[in-house]
């Protein structure tokens, strides 16, 4: 079975369903995973989406905030949910499709302004949270699985437009990326977008801060899609939607998409 699958930060889904809607019509992933849907889960329009195929959802909402939602044509169960760092937020969804691949959703908090825990709580939060993460996989041991989501962290000199500069910035810090590093080596997890494009500057996020976001392209790469090593090479196509951050009203993330030939 192949399928294509996509991850988007959408800050709200009710707001941008017309943009949700335009994804599922002209890109068509097979599956999508939603992350800061900023919606409870019996307010998200579904039947919008169902018209265009996508009959199976899985979510954890909360009003104005958070939310994730993985939205699939293929048949899919709900596999799990997780409150990482106790923070009672809806940051992950789990779902198992037909042909036995979990797919998990992530919204990891984004830290707030100041990389320190002592003086900003939220910062504290976001490590807290990866280092559940990481004591989660190094117990389950995942197999034929795939993690998307906002990850809120560019790990690498590439996945930003300044290296240097973005080095004490919330995103890019040496804490943070030693982090999410010890998350992804608990798992044993596979960067697919990097493993297909391994070179050169990629970002998913430009801020709305930018008078021209485009012209500026000061982007970072916090949106991603990791596989376990049982099923990391039968991924492909790897892409980000660039000209999604440049519809009406966009998110600030674009669209970040994979094929698996399983």
């Amino acid at each position: 079975m192949s399928f294509t699958l996509a991850t988007w930060n959408i800050n709200s889904v009710r707001l941008r369903e017309g943009l949700v809607r335009k994804l599922m019509e002209e890109e068509a992933p097979d599956v999508l995973c939603l992350q800061e849907c900023k919606s409870p889960v019996e307010k998200i329009p579904v039947e919008g989406f169902k018209e265009l195929g996508y009959t199976h959802m899985i979510a954890r909402g909360q009003k104005g905030y958070n939310g994730v939602a993985i939205f699939s044509k293929i048949p899919m169960e709900e596999n799990s949910a997780h409150d990482f760092a106790d923070l009672g937020h809806a940051r992950h969804v789990a779902g198992t499709l037909e042909n036995g691949v979990t797919i998990h959703n992530f919204y990891v908090p984004a830290g707030g302004d100041v990389p320190d825990r002592e003086v900003n709580e939220k910062f504290g939060q976001k490590l807290d949270y990866l280092t559940q993460m990481r004591d989660h996989f190094k117990a389950e041991g995942p197999k034929k699985s795939i993690l998307v989501g906002d990850l809120n962290i560019a790990p690498r000199e590439d996945d930003v437009w300044s290296h240097k500069q973005l080095l004490k910035i919330v995103s890019h810090t040496p804490i943070e990326v030693e982090h999410l590093h010890d998350a992804m080596e608990a798992g044993k997890w596979v960067d697919i977008t990097r493993q297909d494009i391994p070179e050169g500057l990629l970002y998913s996020w430009w801020s709305y801060r930018a008078r021209d976001w485009d012209a500026a392209d000061k982007g970072r790469r916090l949106d991603h899609i990791w596989a376990t090593p049982d099923i990391s090479n039968a991924a492909h196509g790897s892409r980000v939607l660039r000209a999604a951050r440049g519809w009406e009203k966009p998110s600030d993330h674009a669209p970040v998409f994979a094929t698996f030939d399983l």
